[in-house]
């Protein structure tokens, strides 16, 4: 699991068979602190409420195609939460 901030959306006026009415996101993955790590990336919205700006927590591969009420669905990214508040522990190096 790894999570997310909501930066946009994606609007796909073709779609596969399972796929109809799921909300396509841009999601932008975050480090432990927060900060953006890596690129943006497509995610389909699996609780069908996140939006832009949002904290989420998404899944890949396999888990993602799971995660949507057709399962094995053909997506590398499903939203699967949102995020109401992070509280971190440093890391065992980060305390030195």
């Amino acid at each position: 699991m790894h999570l997310g901030r909501v930066m946009g959306s994606v609007v796909a006026t073709e779609r596969v068979p399972g796929l109809d009415g799921v909300r396509f996101l841009i999601v932008q993955p975050l480090d432990r602190a927060s900060r953006p790590e890596g690129d943006t990336l497509v995610a389909a919205d699996g609780v069908s409420m996140a939006g832009p700006g949002e904290l989420v927590y998404f899944v890949a591969s396999r888990e993602a195609a799971e995660a949507l009420p057709e399962r094995f669905v053909p997506v590398d990214h499903a939203i699967v939460g949102i995020v109401d508040d992070v509280h971190v522990r440093p890391l065992h190096d980060e305390e030195e």
